[in-house]
């Protein structure tokens, strides 16, 4: 059992940056954040393996964010660039090995004002 712990949510403006990290109990083959919008379905934001480092992104964020790791802290992070109003969501940090994402955070939320 992986236990994922996010933080760094919070009130920005648009334009800003923001930090999200996500501490894992334990490790998997891969982590990710998705985020869920009020009124919305959750959806995939960005995934990270932890073996090779290789990425991948969600066209809406692609060029803004950036999720990197740190081995050795077993922290995920999320840096949010440029960040719009429709970048707001709670933003949830998960895990999985193969198949489906197993493990899942809390949450943290992320509110963009205009």
């Amino acid at each position: 059992q992986v236990q994922l712990v996010e933080s760094g949510g919070g009130l920005v403006q648009a334009g800003d940056s923001l930090r999200l990290s996500c501490a894992a109990s334990g490790r998997t083959n891969f982590m990710a954040w998705f985020r869920q919008a009020p009124g919305k379905e959750r959806e995939f934001v960005a995934a990270i393996s932890w073996s090779s480092g290789s990425s991948t992104y969600a066209d809406s964020v692609k060029g803004r964010f950036i999720i990197s790791k740190d081995n050795l802290k077993n922290m995920v992070y999320l840096q949010m660039n440029s960040l719009k109003p429709e970048d707001t969501a709670v933003y949830t940090c998960a895990a999985r090995n193969t198949g489906i994402w197993s493990y899942w955070g809390q949450g943290t939320q992320v509110a963009v004002s205009s």
